[in-house]
């Protein structure tokens, strides 16, 4: 609602320049140029008269009121706005609602809720407030909101919710108890109201277009239609005459000259589109009623601008349902459709072929004189299709019968008393609903003439319509509440008008709820204007019913009218209170008259059997008459639902002999059997147990400031189901010049004044630029397309709020922990409780080899030495650049020389003595192997350290720092190029150089041997230290003696049957965990040969690695889920081209992903799917899992059954439960076995917090016991007793010997119908995910990949997604992959999603770039360094939205 003062009236500007601003503003508000722009001219041409207009007091123009007669001096609003169009297009506020409104947000002191906060580049207008000023901490900005956020959410809110039912697997949401106090209907049930008999008597004509024939044959000169242009000069009048020969002209045209192979076009009973604009009655008329001469069935509808308006293609639909394939129209009109490059009208998003005809008159052939159309327009026939569009945006088309047709026009002739040769102004739309009922059709019967306004005249000069009753001396006026609004605001300085001449203004939405107050405002100006009160006649309609009620003014019998009061709460639960005392939450409605003559109306319940309301209870109207709709052309279903229903008394028995029609009005039988209406069903929103009507929740929203703030009052409210209950949205068009802080003090105040008058929250409150909300035909919002963007998240607001805490009520129960096994559950042999307790074990190593040889490799040093000696030209490593090209190998006796050389270096120049830590840093390559082997053979403890990125020093050289620290290392071993590095200025911005130990470059070192091969006392002494970064951020070195070295190789070898005749492709990185025994251990001990590709390479190359596997024909294959990740992405499009260069992988056996988390299965499959063309076979992929406490527990290999997959109750997890379900079934996880037990492991699963053994499907603790597992965590700070357990723990019952490692993971295992190597049944262990990671939320136990799943899953510009939570509210980070404008459209979806698949309230939304949420080298996100990033306010967000 803008400017309800009168612009610039303080001094009165020429007429020309008011119509130069009328013209401008009109171009503003459709589009046609820019809000600068218009500002530019605006300016220009009000520059001579702004000294005058500055001079108004200041206190003025914040008034709002609407200005008496006896007001001279109005307020001018802002300078923003030079026209009084530039008001609401259909709402206006009722003086009491905003009253109400001030009232209810005066009772809530100022309440500080976070305000979002947004990236510059993001601000269409930037406000100071947003930005941190200088000096305050950073990081303070978000916790300080966060913390506000916390304190508005720890406020009770609602009354506390009552019990929830929580079944054993089910969570049913909490099902809303009735309020005892609830009001309920008391009255007696209601009867059927009867209206007056249609007056018989009078010889009326059989028909329309006999009348039609009379006047047109009898009355030639006599005017019917009076059609003007924008400046509101009469441009044609239509007689009597010209309708009747031009109508017959086209009928005939219709008829006779449209052929199609020699046979007539059209046949009776056609349906034809009428496409007309606003402007042009007087060819509209003359087609509808030449179609009806020509048997033809009228479908006029909107003309359409573009090729994708709002609503089109339902437009499209319903026209290919109704058969449509000739559409009528003006030269003008075709002109000024969107053509095709054939200079054709183009075809439209879903509308069928369409032939177009002008019917201007030079193409219409003229009738022989003994011509007569035979048109039978009286019985059932179809007269003429009526568009309507539903809630749910569908386009139906409804039918009237001739005989309705007939009745309507009967009816109303007597209803409002029409005369022969009366005037009828008509400000509404002629081609449907009231204004084609009198202004077409009723008028012809009366031989009325119609001045047509159109609303092109109405935007420019809202008075145009009083200046036209004045001028025609009009006795009645067709109007809408807008009308008379508009015409408020431009009304003073107009002296010279009078409306004594009316004798019926009818107000066609006098059913709204805005409209009563526009009545009220407009008597109150104009009844010194000769305006009568009991001129002014509201009435109701629907498309389906037509006409439903009516005031008369007392001459035609009509009681006088009537308000009624009602309380807000009492209507929402569906009752009439009359409302005295509770003056803040009442609805004033005004009755919308009589029952039309010959109509019977009851009023029945919304939902199920129509039983009849009780007298104080608001139910739908419905209409028994002759003169109703007949059909949802072509619908049978629904229509027997709406046109055919049959009212029954609460006994059962029909109250009528005839059907009812459902008119979609919601309302009651006042006093003087007068129609009160209070809402619509489509406009109907039920939350748990109460109706809030989306007018209702609109006029409250326009009146906290509507002056300020919403763009032309452009306000859509609808309901969006979430969680099986229906959501209110309210989005609203901003104003160009409004800042941040103004929006969000707005939507503050907006959610707070419906919280207290509606008693009901707002799901989310969206503002959206001025002009952007899809536009219904004259202007209105087009809500279902506004509903439509919204949940495709194509809407683009600049300004968003939720508040899903607020309006959620039914969320399940949080979860009570239940005392899970403990020591007193009884074991028997392996069943806990009933069930076998869930443990599994891979191979028996000893079975498996010979004591001798593997006493033999005990050692890695000596295994290198014996193979230098017996197979010294044995190739063990080939590394590969991008191109592919291989630029070092390695042998067994180089690979020895070389690391004598490293071990004599290190000893020399080093000076190390046996035990000190050295940390090798070096790109993937043969010198890292090397220099491992150099610090075996000199006894030292080799760290494996990930070189710093030269282009990301900041970032990556700290980590080696630490690396180097924490591991106490005595010296680093490195290139020429990395020591570079790691000594230039821009690694001393980044760490303390001076501080490095010693640092060696291996690059050129003397050829020496060493005196004698250092050889360990014993294998548990330390051979490498193992360090990596966890998800959760921890930065933990683990201790691997000699035997867990050579015991992990001899598991790997075994389970992946490597012999020194094979070849493996290997494409890790070979820093630490499986990545690096793969890289740097295996081949040494098996004697295999690795192709070494390093994932870096792949950047420039991406088809590196499945190459290498195709050129080298390798069995077995390892990558990781990066690599994956870049080959599925990089190479979709590509696997032609790959098949052409011979690319083959029907060589591999197995590929495996090296991964420390639960399978990626989506990523696998489509891996599978897309590289199946080059002949990888279907079931070669699996993943393996290993941890921090031991590396390699499981692997797929070579051997065994294939891994399986399973389908798990996502719900259940949360609840530590395994529940297995179909695929598909709702809530279903797949999940697949994370490769098989590796030889020597056993595992199980334990409670993580009892420490006792699990049965099988329960979710537990993967805890893990085998020859290698790491010996401990490896710290500076000798904290090795907080995780002593981690590697010796033990159950707290069952077999209480055996010493066990946690991993960390949960997990568990299922015994499958496959069978294993040894002929049993095969275990597999499913990793679900760790331990540290899950959120606990509501009492259960989320894993946040699976939210992440769902949200990425939510719209197609979300990349990636990490979710962690703080103090306990959940914080989603998603990264937009588009526009930055597009950004708000994700707050919604993500909250969405998450509460339906979830059950959980999203507490923050982050928007940020792509790439922001880091991924460490195993492609796993760490969440914990986003979360202190984002506290830390580093992560530059595009947006940060704070959910209430």
């Amino acid at each position: 609602m803008a400017d309800r003062g009168c612009p610039l009236e303080a001094a009165p500007l020429p007429a020309e320049v008011r119509e130069s601003l009328a013209e401008l503003e009109l171009e503003l508000s459709e589009g046609d140029i820019t809000q600068k722009g218009y500002e530019k001219k605006r300016a220009k041409l009000l520059a001579r008269y702004i000294p005058l207009i500055q001079g108004i007091d200041p206190s003025l123009q914040a008034e709002n009121r609407i200005p008496g007669p006896s007001q001279t001096t109005a307020a001018a609003p802002k300078q923003q706005k030079s026209r009084p169009t530039a008001s609401r297009d259909e709402r206006f506020r009722s003086d009491v609602h905003t009253e109400a409104v001030q009232a209810a947000l005066a009772k809530y002191k100022e309440r500080k809720m976070p305000m979002p906060s947004k990236r510059r580049s993001v601000l269409v207008h930037s406000s100071v407030e947003t930005y941190t000023p200088p000096g305050v901490p950073v990081n303070s900005r978000v916790s300080s909101k966060i913390q506000q956020l916390l304190n508005t959410l720890k406020r009770p809110k609602r009354p506390p919710l009552k019990e929830f039912f929580v079944d054993d697997f089910e969570e049913l949401l909490e099902v809303q108890q009735p309020d005892p106090n609830q009001p309920k209907p008391e009255g007696s049930e209601t009867s059927v109201l009867r209206g007056e008999p249609l007056t018989a008597g009078v010889p009326r004509p059989p028909s329309l277009l006999a009348t039609l024939q009379r006047w047109g044959t009898t009355q030639p000169k006599s005017p019917c239609l009076t059609a003007l242009d924008t400046t509101g000069k009469a441009i044609y009048t239509l007689t009597y005459g010209k309708l009747w020969s031009r109508s017959l002209k086209l009928a005939y045209t219709l008829l006779n000259k449209l052929t199609s192979k020699n046979e007539p076009l059209l046949k009776p009973g056609d349906r034809v589109a009428l496409v007309f604009p606003n402007s042009d009655p007087v060819m509209f008329m003359v087609a509808f009623y030449g179609c009806l001469l020509a048997e033809l069935v009228p479908v006029p509808i909107e003309v359409p601008l573009t090729r994708k308006d709002a609503g089109s293609q339902q437009v499209g639909f319903l026209l290919g349902s109704c058969g449509v394939f000739l559409a009528l129209t003006t030269d003008a009109c075709q002109k000024g459709l969107p053509k095709a490059q054939t200079g054709e009208v183009a075809a439209f998003k879903g509308w069928p072929p369409l032939s177009w005809l002008v019917i201007d008159g030079k193409h219409l052939a003229k009738p022989p004189k003994d011509w007569h159309p035979l048109a039978q327009d009286t019985g059932t026939g179809t007269a003429y299709i009526e568009y309507k569009t539903s809630k749910e945006g569908s386009t139906v088309g409804v039918t009237v019968s001739h005989a309705s047709l007939l009745a309507q026009c009967r009816a109303l002739t007597q209803a409002c008393g029409y005369s022969e040769a009366e005037t009828l102004t008509n400000v509404l739309d002629f081609k449907r609903d009231a204004g084609l009922w009198h202004g077409v059709l009723t008028s012809v019967m009366n031989r009325m003439h119609v001045v047509s306004v159109p609303y092109a005249l109405m935007k420019a000069n809202p008075l145009s319509w009083i200046q036209k009753v004045c001028f025609y001396k009009a006795r009645a006026a067709l109007v809408k509440s807008r009308d008379m609004h508009w015409s408020l605001l431009a009304q003073r300085g107009q002296r010279d008008v009078s409306l004594s001449s009316l004798r019926m203004l009818i107000v066609a939405d006098g059913a709204n709820p805005w409209s009563i107050s526009s009545c009220d405002a407009f008597l109150n100006v104009f009844q010194s204007r000769g305006l009568r009160p009991e001129v002014i006649c509201p009435c109701a309609s629907s498309p389906e019913a037509l006409t439903v009620a009516i005031r008369r003014p007392p001459d035609l019998g009509g009681p006088p009218p009537r308000k009624a009061v009602l309380s807000m709460n009492g209507l929402s639960y569906g009752v009439i209170r009359v409302d005295t005392e509770e003056k803040l939450s009442v609805l004033t409605v005004q009755d919308v008259g009589q029952v039309m003559p010959g109509a019977n109306v009851c009023v029945v319940k919304l939902e199920g059997t129509p039983y009849l309301c009780k007298t104080d209870e608001v139910g739908e109207i419905c209409v028994s008459s002759s003169a109703t709709g007949t059909a949802y052309y072509g619908l049978l279903g629904i229509t027997k639902n709406v046109f055919e229903a049959v009212p029954v008394t609460t006994g059962g028995a029909p109250i009528f002999d005839r059907p009812f029609t459902r008119t979609g009005l919601l309302g009651f039988i006042g006093p003087d059997n007068l129609v009160f209406i209070v809402g619509k069903l489509d406009g109907l929103m039920v939350t748990g147990v109460r109706r809030h009507n989306a007018d209702d929740v609109v006029a409250t929203a326009l009146a906290v400031e509507p002056m300020k703030f919403v763009y032309r009052g452009r306000i859509a409210v609808f309901s969006v189901t979430v969680l099986h209950d229906d959501r209110i949205v309210l989005v609203a068009e901003q104003r160009p010049d409004a800042s941040e802080e103004d929006s969000f003090q707005w939507m503050s105040r907006v959610l707070q004044a419906i919280d207290s008058i509606h008693q009901v929250g707002v799901y989310c409150l969206a503002l959206v630029p001025a002009n952007t909300l899809p536009k219904a035909p004259l202007g209105g919002i087009h809500i279902s397309e506004t509903k439509q963007r919204f949940l495709e998240g194509t809407l683009h607001p600049c300004n968003v709020l939720m508040c899903p805490h607020t309006c959620v009520t039914n969320l399940p129960k949080p979860r009570q922990k239940q005392p899970e096994v403990g020591p007193a559950s009884m074991i028997v042999g392996n069943l806990v409780a009933g069930k076998r307790i869930a443990q599994a074990s891979g191979r028996e190593l000893a079975h498996l080899e010979d004591s001798d040889q593997a006493r033999k490799f005990l050692f890695l040093a000596d295994v290198l030495q014996w193979r230098a000696h017996t197979t010294p030209d044995h190739p063990l490593f080939l590394l590969l650049n991008a191109k592919g090209t291989v630029t070092s190998t390695a042998t067994c006796v180089q690979l020895h020389k070389r690391a004598e050389r490293v071990a004599a270096a290190l000893m020399e120049k080093g000076r190390l003595s046996v035990g000190d830590h050295v940390a090798l840093v070096y790109p993937p390559g043969v010198d890292l192997i090397a220099a491992f082997y150099g610090c075996l053979y000199c006894g030292c403890v080799p760290v494996t350290v990930r070189p710093p990125h030269p282009q990301n020093l900041g970032t990556t050289l700290p980590t080696v720092k630490m690396i180097v620290e924490v591991s106490k290392s005595a010296c680093v071993l490195t290139t020429q190029a990395v020591t570079r590095l790691l000594r230039s200025k821009e690694a001393a911005a980044a760490v303390d150089i001076r501080t490095w130990p010693t640092i060696l470059d291996t690059d050129d070192i003397p050829k020496k041997k060493v005196a004698s091969i250092f050889r360990p006392p014993s294998p548990d002494v330390l051979a490498y230290l193992d360090f990596s970064v966890s998800t959760t951020g921890i930065l933990a070195g683990v201790k691997m003696s000699h035997a867990a070295t050579s015991a992990l190789c001899r598991s790997i070898k075994l389970q992946c049957e490597l012999y020194p005749s094979r070849q493996i492709a290997i494409c890790l990185d070979p820093y630490c965990g499986l990545g690096f025994a793969l890289w740097c251990l295996c081949s040494v001990y098996s004697g295999h040969q690795s192709v070494l590709v390093p994932p870096l390479e792949l950047e420039s190359n991406v088809s590196l690695w499945l190459s290498a596997v195709s050129q080298y024909k390798a069995r077995v294959t390892f990558c990781s889920y990066s690599v994956m990740e870049m080959c599925t992405k990089g190479l979709g499009a590509q696997t032609g081209v790959l098949r052409m260069k011979g690319v083959n992988l029907s060589c591999v056996r197995t590929c495996m992903v090296v991964a420390e988390e639960r399978p990626r299965i989506a990523l696998t499959q489509s891996f599978s799917k897309l590289f199946k063309d080059l002949g990888l076979p279907a079931r070669a992929v699996s993943t393996t899992f290993g941890c921090r406490v031991n590396v390699a527990i499981c692997l797929q290999g070579t051997a065994g059954p294939d891994p399986t997959t399973v389908y798990v109750d996502m719900r259940a997890l949360r609840h530590d439960r395994v529940r297995l379900v179909e695929r598909g079934s709702p809530h279903s996880l797949p999940l697949m076995e994370s490769g098989k037990i590796l030889p020597g492991v056993k595992v199980i699963i334990a409670h993580t917090e009892t420490k006792g053994p699990l049965g099988d499907s329960h979710l537990g603790e993967i805890w893990v016991s085998s020859p290698h597992n790491a010996t401990g965590y490896y710290t500076v700070y000798g904290e090795e007793a907080l995780h002593a357990d981690h590697f010796s723990a033990r159950l707290s019952f069952g077999d209480t010997q055996t010493i066990w490692a946690r991993t960390g993971y949960l997990g568990f295992l299922r015994r499958t119908e496959l069978t294993d190597a040894s002929g049993g049944r095969h275990d597999a262990l499913y990793v679900v995910g760790s331990l540290d990671e899950t959120l606990e939320l509501r009492g259960m136990r989320y894993h946040p990949i699976d939210i992440e799943t769902s949200v990425i899953r939510a719209h197609r510009s979300i990349a990636e997604c990490a979710v962690f939570t703080w103090t306990n509210l959940l914080v989603v980070v998603v990264e937009l992959d588009g526009l930055e404008q597009d950004a708000l459209d994700l707050v919604a979806l993500v909250t969405n999603v998450v509460l339906e698949e979830h059950y959980l309230v999203v507490g923050v939304v982050v928007i940020v770039d792509p790439g922001v949420i880091p991924i460490n080298s195993r492609g796993e996100k760490q969440r914990m360094h986003l979360r202190d990033g984002f506290l830390a306010d580093q992560l530059d967000p595009i947006y940060v939205a704070y959910n209430m």
